[in-house]
This record gives structure tokens, C-alpha cells and sequence, in this order.
């Protein structure tokens, strides 16, 4: 089993009034020329989870931090225009609460639960990564404080 040290959120990026499949994240990826879905978990806005890549095998999510980290997506965030938003439902923090949880059970070491976002470049080198450093704002939400 592969060394795990995080548990990266994303969101799919996709407007909270069209659904996007497991399928339809499966044709994106393989369209840019990944081999199947990058992500190793899937959470539908009903709370369906799907495992779309098993976690012994690397992901294809972050650059540099796909070797050691899982990768888990939620349907959304972005609203109705296209703009970054949690667009999480109930059922979709309720079941990404759950995943992350059994995950950390069974990943005792240091891990560290982030979004996206905060693995972004320290631009400045004060140590945060701040907005304004962001590369995008997957997953459109603060995980240390919301998840």
C-alpha cells in the first residue's frame, strides 16, 4: 500500500444547476489524456459516493502531491453563472464528513486533510498560502474550518 500524507478536496467545477455523471467526469479526463478518473473518490450531490480509482494506484489531481495523497471530488462549485461557490448539499457534507473520517481511521500517520487550493505556491514565502496565491479556488470552501 502506497504511503498516504493527504486527503485532497476538490470540486468538479461544474454549475450547481446541471449535473455532472461519474461518466461525464470520466469522459473529461480521459479527453485530457488521463487514464480514467484522476480522483479517487466521487460524491454525487444526493451524497453518493463512488470509488473512481482505487487507492493503491496514484491519482492524477495535484501536481507534485499525486504519489502520496488521495484525491476526493464533490459534484459543483460553481453557482448557476459559473462563479466559485460551496455549493455542497447537506448530503454531500454529510458523506464527505463520513469518508474523511473512515480515511483517517485508516490512515494513522500524519495526514493532512486540504483543499486544492492550499497547495498552491507560497508566492510571497510567508509561510500561508493566501487567496490571492490561489492557482483556482477548488474547492470553493475553507476545508480546515467547513468540512
Amino acid at each position: 500500500m502506497r504511503k498516504i500524507n493527504h486527503l485532497i478536496i476538490h470540486c468538479s467545477a461544474t454549475r450547481e444547476d446541471r449535473p455532472y455523471t461519474v461518466a461525464d467526469l470520466q469522459n473529461d479526463h480521459l479527453s485530457r489524456g488521463f487514464h480514467g478518473i484522476g480522483y479517487h473518490y466521487y460524491i454525487r450531490r444526493d451524497g453518493t459516493v463512488t470509488n473512481t480509482r482505487p487507492i493503491e494506484l496514484v491519482g492524477a489531481h495535484v501536481k507534485g502531491y499525486n504519489k502520496h495523497s488521495i484525491g476526493i471530488c464533490y459534484e459543483g462549485g460553481l453557482d448557476a453563472s459559473g462563479n466559485p461557490k460551496d455549493t455542497r448539499t447537506p448530503e454531500q457534507r454529510s458523506a464527505l464528513r463520513l469518508l474523511v473520517a473512515q480515511l483517517l481511521r485508516r490512515f494513522k500517520d500524519e495526514v493532512r486533510v486540504c483543499g486544492h487550493r492550499d497547495l498552491s505556491p507560497d508566492l510571497n514565502g510567508d509561510g500561508t498560502v493566501e487567496p490571492r496565491e490561489w492557482v483556482k479556488q477548488c474547492p470553493c470552501f475553507e476545508v480546515g474550518r467547513k468540512l
